[in-house]
């Protein structure tokens, strides 16, 4: 929805020499990675254990992957800046764990060793998968609710498809009702802040919409920036790959190609 090139040389784009996806490491990703890893660990967890979890320590050694270049760290100040922000993100979790300490849900593993998904259209042979941060248990009514972990310094825009597209597979991978859905601002706000889910029809009929343009966009292979010849900050980075201006750093977790820009 950014940049469709920027999409191409994340999404469908190949090395020809490693045959490998390309991505590039960022501060912003690596702290909310690091953060992210702590807190969804506690999902393997008995709830009436999961408060007495040193989180402090789990979160140290998450961030050991992430430190230096293989962070996107240009410097030990901007990354001593990140730890910083994560620790205190681990500590309003520590200090104010009612979320966490409820009962969770967990979906099925999938058995084409992809995240969570299903067939949001048969006709047009399209799948919808993604990962959910958190689902509460919610035994009053047999219900779950949705709970998101951000880690950035700006609240979700109001066009964001996250809880569209959480909606849609919960809908169509359990039984039971979402019952709610919040954001959790990790920097900035000690409890959730509840959001309004749409409707399933008003979901589905968003989220089919972005990904036939996806669709057709691959089929016709029209990846136009819409910057022109000059990018835009969605995909510059990634040109800076194609064009050597760029650190190879390894291959990633992913099987992806990981460089610093």
């Amino acid at each position: 929805m950014k940049c469709p090139r920027a999409y191409f040389l994340h999404n469908v784009y190949k090395d020809p020499k490693t045959g490998r996806k390309i991505n590039i490491v960022n501060p912003a990703l690596s702290l909310g990675h690091a953060v992210h890893t702590t807190l969804e660990a506690l999902k393997n967890i008995p709830s009436e254990t999961r408060i007495n979890r040193d989180l402090m320590a789990d979160f140290e050694e998450v961030w050991k992957k992430v430190s230096g270049r293989m962070g996107g760290f240009k410097n030990d100040i901007e990354e001593s800046e990140a730890k910083k922000r994560g620790q205190a993100m681990i500590e309003r979790v520590i200090k104010n764990p009612g979320p966490i300490a409820k009962k969770t849900i967990r979906l099925k593993e999938s058995r084409n060793n992809m995240p969570p998904n299903f067939f949001l259209s048969d006709k047009e042979n399209i799948i919808l998968c993604g990962l959910i941060d958190w689902l509460e248990y919610v035994p009053e009514d047999d219900s779950i609710r949705i709970l998101d972990f951000k880690t950035g310094k700006h609240d979700e825009g109001e066009g964001s498809l996250q809880l569209p597209i959480y909606l849609l597979l919960l809908n169509a991978l359990q039984s039971r009702t979402v019952s709610g859905a919040a954001y959790w601002y990790l920097d900035r706000a000690d409890e959730p802040i509840d959001m309004v889910l749409p409707g399933i029809d008003e979901a589905k009929k968003k989220v089919l919409a972005i990904a036939l343009r996806i669709k057709e966009a691959r089929e016709k292979m029209a990846y136009s920036c819409p910057g022109g010849e000059k990018s835009c900050f969605a995909c510059k980075p990634y040109e800076a790959i194609l064009n050597d201006e760029a650190e190879y750093l390894g291959v990633g977790d992913f099987g992806q190609d990981i460089y610093f820009v």
